[in-house]
């Protein structure tokens, strides 16, 4: 059975015992919805309505991180979000850190134009984020949460009615890393409020979402549609619970990936740097530098998001008690996703799946069909034009993405989406400097990535074939071409706006987090076929452009360009006085 096939069984049984419950009969008895939908036609009066949004974006969630698609994690709100709108799979961020992937969902573009790549302060400059579009189409728009770009500020952005964000992270409370004595002293975090600073009073989930339900139902225009940017966040490291779930997982165990483990198994095929992060701030081995186990942490986690569920859950009840549910689009997802021990990494940054992809629900009744799980594939770039797409705006000229909005409401079949590759860009960062520059496409089930200023192989996947990418096929010959078209294809999409390819960075500050546990593991051994013995004449035959031609060589048992060192056959003074005339040898 396919892993679309059992998230879409999971979703379809919450479906049937969400009815079961209204409906007073056993969720056994209960007609699960069907899996697939026609398309939903709205009527001309709803063609006409301006459509509200409720984007709502959660901080480092996995993308099999909720109720519906993990037994024992509680996420009912959110289940029942899936259970009444589609579940998108298939959904995946072009770069994996907080800062650049918000950039490109605000934005419409990618990092390479954007500019804002990596979390240190890169500038906004320039850039129009898409609500400003938004209000242009008589929306009013607020934002709520964090932001995390631009020099650290908590100050307003343009585009925005309403606003209310903090500095950098924020903090889970008002006292979060203040010292008893400064606490008495009525030293809290603050929030910037429409350019006033406001004390932090509570628990951050509940406090953001009492500020977005007031908008909500007291401050906004009634008459007018609005778009509410809610930005948790949660579940950010280090994840704290609100007292009321902070033993809510205490006998509950989990389990790591099969590919944790420290097996010779599990690492054939891998990078070296792979290896060689099991044992820093992002490796399974010594993750933020402590020994707390991966499965206590996600303890912390999870109940951390219960917040965000019940958040969720208020938003629903919100709209529902104002008559707003089917006038209103709710979006929920992830910034980026969240590594728990896979290949013995944690976070994300890099180009594997359980990091670039991320959960993404969608809701609006009567528009997006229920209880379906739609494998078409959405970028976060996609988020932006999609907005706009269904509010009427025109697609700005910067936009890079493409609109989902006839994927999302079935007018447009999964297996009729003509989504573009996937490419995917991550820029070293100083203050993590495990994880190289990273580059990857996605083009059908093969997955190529590359590797940016470090001394270490390439990889690819398929990822139909090989979901957990365990089996890497970069140098199987019968993928050759493949791999070639794929180097091609990336390099080409990779330019920018100029048509230039060029590697930003931000002014390093420090050496970074660069610890390791001083018992735990070592250096990574070099790949064995690149131990060889010296003066061999094939020696440049690595670096030759790779070819059919060069691989019928080594098929042969053959060199493909031989080239003897300084001195020795074909290369040497003796074999050079052959090629000259007598009289010239003389001279010589």
């Amino acid at each position: 059975m396919t892993r679309a096939r059992q998230f879409q069984k999971r979703i379809l049984g919450a479906a049937a015992a969400i009815v079961a419950i209204s409906s007073g009969c056993p969720a056994a008895l209960a007609e699960p919805a069907p899996a697939t939908k026609a398309a939903v036609d709205p009527s001309p009066a709803q063609q006409q309505r301006p459509r509200n949004v409720i984007f709502i974006l959660v901080d480092d969630l996995r993308f099999d991180g909720l109720g519906f698609l993990q037994p024992g994690i509680k996420t009912p709100n959110i289940d029942r979000l899936a259970a009444g709108g589609s579940y998108f799979p298939n959904t995946r961020v072009t770069s994996s850190l907080c800062s650049p992937s918000r950039a490109t969902i605000l934005t419409g573009m990618t990092a390479r134009n954007h500019g804002v790549v990596d979390n240190n302060n890169s500038s906004e400059e320039g850039l129009t984020f898409f609500p400003k579009y938004l209000q242009g189409q008589g929306y009013q728009t607020a934002f709520f949460g964090k932001w995390h770009m631009g020099s650290d500020t908590a100050s307003p952005r343009p585009g925005f009615d309403k606003w209310l964000s903090f500095s950098g992270q924020g903090n889970y409370y008002p006292n979060t890393g203040i010292p008893d004595a400064q606490f008495a002293k009525g030293v809290v975090h603050k929030y910037n409020v429409d350019g006033r600073q406001v004390p932090q009073q509570g628990y951050i989930t509940d406090e953001l979402t009492d500020y977005a339900v007031n908008w909500l139902s007291k401050e906004r225009d009634p008459k007018k549609p609005f778009f509410l940017y809610f930005s948790h966040k949660a579940v950010h490291s280090d994840p704290l619970p609100p007292p009321r779930y902070a033993h809510q997982y205490d006998n509950f165990q989990f389990r790591l990936p099969a590919s944790a483990a420290n097996t010779p198994e599990n690492y054939e095929g891998k990078p070296r740097w792979v290896y060689e992060q099991r044992n820093t701030w992002h490796g399974i081995d010594f993750f933020y530098n402590s020994n707390m186990p991966m499965t206590e942490y996600l303890k912390y986690y999870y109940a951390t998001l219960s917040a965000v569920d019940d958040s969720v859950g208020r938003i629903m009840q919100y709209l529902k008690k104002a008559g707003l549910e089917k006038d209103t689009l709710v979006v929920f997802t992830s910034d980026n996703g969240f590594q728990v021990g896979e290949h013995g990494l944690i976070d994300k940054r890099n180009a594997y799946e359980s990091s670039v992809k991320v959960p993404l629900v969608m809701y609006e009744p009567g528009t997006v069909p229920a209880g379906v799980v739609n494998t078409g594939a959405i970028r976060n770039l996609d988020f932006a034009p999609t907005f706009l797409d269904l509010a009427g705006a025109p697609k700005p000229a910067q936009f890079e993405g493409k609109s989902a909005w006839p994927l999302i409401t079935g007018k447009v079949a999964a297996k009729d989406w003509q989504a573009p590759d996937f490419t995917y860009e991550y820029y070293w960062e100083w203050t993590f400097p495990q994880t190289p520059g990273t580059f990857a496409i996605q083009r059908g089930n093969l997955k190529y990535i590359q590797y940016y200023g470090v001394y270490d192989i390439d990889e690819l996947y398929d990822v139909a074939a090989d979901p957990e990418e365990m089996h890497n096929l970069a140098e199987d010959p019968k993928y050759l071409e493949a791999k070639i078209e794929l180097r091609k294809a990336l390099y080409e999409q990779l330019a920018n706006r100029d048509g230039k390819h060029v590697i930003p960075y931000t002014q390093r500050q420090s050496i970074g987090a660069v610890r390791r546990n001083r018992n735990g593991t070592g250096a990574a051994p070099f790949p064995d076929a690149w131990l060889v013995e010296p003066n061999r004449e094939d020696r440049l035959d690595p670096i030759v452009n790779d070819s059919r031609f060069k691989q019928a060589a080594h098929d042969r048992g053959e060199n493909f360009l031989p080239s003897p060192i300084v001195g020795q056959g074909t290369n040497s003074v003796e074999h050079g006085m052959k090629s000259l005339p007598s009289a010239a040898k003389g001279r010589n």
